[in-house]
């Protein structure tokens, strides 16, 4: 039986070849948590592995309400202090005190757009941007479709959203499709797509 061929980057690690094969570039459409969980994840990784945010996801879905943007909107002091005795999550006062701001920021989004699904795949009219890289080296830490989603998140009221952030989400959410070419991911996301 020949091995799957995957993106260099889970190599050797079950918890990131899991993550990799289920779920990072599969597009999110239709789940308003699954994209607020990767922001506020994305944010907790600045600066670290995303190996390491990975193994603490278990204890951000328990810290974070199922990553519930309205009730975490609603933590006050005692809710902030918590997160910051947490030892399963990491514990950044400026991240927390992002993750609180943004759940606030992406329930207007909802609002003005109907949904955050319907906001970020608007910036690609509903297509996935297909890189089609062939090495893991090409990939960018950020491009023009991240710069301009990330400062209309800033224009929001959103933190911790840099170009590099924004484009780790888009990639985790399949808004775009970052699996290098030779990759069993990237033919399984293409497959009997017009993506020209």
């Amino acid at each position: 039986m020949t091995e799957l061929r995957r993106c260099p980057w889970c190599a050797g690690d079950e918890l990131m070849q899991a993550y990799h094969d289920r779920e990072w570039g599969a597009p999110i459409r239709d789940d308003d948590r699954m994209q607020f969980e990767f922001l506020v994840l994305e944010g907790a990784q600045a600066g670290l592995s995303w190996r390491t945010i990975l193994r603490k996801r278990a204890g951000y879905r328990r810290a974070y309400q199922g990553f519930d943007p309205a009730l975490v909107a609603r933590f006050g002091d005692a809710e902030r202090a918590a997160l910051l005795a947490n030892p399963e999550i990491v514990r950044n006062r400026l991240k927390v005190a992002a993750s609180i701001d943004n759940a606030r920021a992406f329930l207007a989004v909802q609002e003005r757009f109907g949904s955050f699904c319907d906001y970020v795949w608007d910036f690609v009219d509903g297509r996935p941007v297909v890189g089609g890289w062939r090495d893991q080296g090409d990939l960018p830490a950020e491009t023009e479709l991240s710069r301009r989603v990330s400062r209309d998140l800033k224009s929001r009221g959103f933190r911790f959203v840099g170009p590099t952030i924004v484009y780790a989400h888009l990639q985790a959410v399949g808004v775009v499709n970052d699996h290098v070419t030779g990759c069993f991911r990237f033919g399984d996301l293409t497959a009997g797509a017009d993506y020209t």
